[in-house]
């Protein structure tokens, strides 16, 4: 009976953690909802509005390593409840500026707290479970990001447009408020470490298996990037530029279905569902590349892409657990820190491709980084990636 007691998912606080994700995500991506009336409301242009999203990146960018490595020593909640807290005060900032530099730095702080605040997440969900429920522990805390993306966003920007840009942001300072209650009353603490067993950025780097995941995450999370951000241009060559919202609307509902599987299956598949994912996202790009015009097809490639990334950051994250150990806080904020220079990385590669050879070159890119991606991960079978589950890494 006691076996069964501790093999328990402790829901409450996995469910407080992915509420975190839920506000990161949205905090994050609202303003690509909102970029007419905040234009609007701060008398800038809709591009200067857009670089309020660059700002936020800018600020995890900056902030995830650094500053996960300077509070090694600091206790998990009260950390935890600060990198929220940062979200409550950009977002009320947020809502109430009339200055486009003052926003600006609300959103670089809310960058700051998200960079924080991901390099957390999945150790600190890790650490409520025994060893053989980690993944799905994980998978547990990651759900708000589908979630935010899928109905958070396209909620939000029906809000916006109904009750205003201010509103929408006012209504996720509250959110993160009474997240932080939540948190207090109902996530335990942890210890941080102590000074002796604390790990420089350089040492965790070394350790064996750590950089084959992040160049997985790297060139993964790169070529949905490609695509994603440059979605709708890619849309009007089937003639589905008027539907860019249905598109992703299946893309978010394919997501969530991927979460869940890998959820379910994670803590004995880790590797067959890494090289899975990256596969079907792999066939994904060959159907768009093949069948661009073809609206169907195209519906279904879009699909089988959500499936194959809604349990990606799942993966990449256990991967890393795994494979730094009691590391793994400093290893996800590198995690942190490859997913961002791949989501600048996707705006401006897509760009170029997109300027100089037309979206018909989108899928040949994507399928260069995926076949990499599926070497690296192939090849990483003793750590990253082991064929035997539960390997633990050791420095080189």
């Amino acid at each position: 009976m006691n076996s069964e007691v501790q093999d328990r998912m402790p829901y409450a606080p996995l469910l407080a953690l992915a509420m975190a994700a839920f506000i990161t995500i949205l905090t994050e991506a609202l303003p690509a909802g909102l970029l007419p009336q905040m234009a609007q409301g701060l008398a800038v242009s809709e591009a200067w509005v857009g670089q309020t999203v660059t700002a936020y990146a800018i600020g995890s960018l900056m902030a995830a390593m650094p500053l996960t490595a300077a509070t090694q020593g600091f206790r998990r909640r009260p950390l935890l409840l600060a990198a929220i807290a940062g979200f409550a005060i950009a977002n009320t900032v947020t809502t109430f500026s009339t200055s486009f530099t003052l926003t600006i730095a609300a959103r670089f702080l809310a960058g700051v707290a998200a960079g924080l605040l991901w390099a957390l997440l999945a150790g600190y969900a890790a650490r409520l479970v025994p060893e053989h429920r980690k993944g799905r522990a994980i998978a547990i805390a990651m759900v708000g990001t589908p979630l935010a993306l899928s109905l958070g966003i396209p909620a939000g920007t029906f809000l916006g447009n109904v009750l205003g840009w201010r509103m929408c942001f006012s209504i996720m300072s509250l959110l993160a408020v009474l997240l932080m209650a939540w948190v207090r009353f109902n996530v335990p603490d942890f210890a941080g470490k102590a000074e002796q067993k604390r790990l420089s950025l350089r040492y965790v780097f070394t350790l064996w298996g750590i950089r084959p995941v992040l160049f997985v995450v790297l060139a993964f999370v790169l070529a949905h990037n490609i695509l994603y951000t440059y979605i709708a241009p890619f849309l009007q060559v089937a003639g589905l530029g008027a539907q860019t919202d249905v598109v992703l609307l299946v893309f978010g509902i394919t997501s969530l279905l991927g979460i869940w599987i890998v959820g379910l299956l994670i803590d004995q598949y880790l590797r067959a569902l890494t090289l899975a994912s990256t596969a079907l996202f792999g066939i994904s790009a060959m159907v768009l590349g093949i069948a661009a015009t073809e609206p169907v097809a195209v519906f279904v490639a879009i699909g089988a892409w959500g499936l194959a990334f809604g349990g990606a950051a799942t993966l990449f994250q256990t991967a890393l657990v795994r494979t730094a150990g009691d590391a793994s806080d400093v290893a996800q904020s590198m995690l942190v820190t490859a997913w961002n220079i791949a989501i600048a990385g996707g705006g401006i590669v897509g760009g170029l491709l997109l300027d100089r050879l037309g979206v018909e070159a989108f899928p040949p890119a994507l399928l260069v980084l995926l076949v990499a991606t599926l070497m690296v991960t192939w090849s990483a079978k003793l750590r990253g990636f082991p064929v035997v589950q539960g390997v633990k890494s050791d420095a080189i």
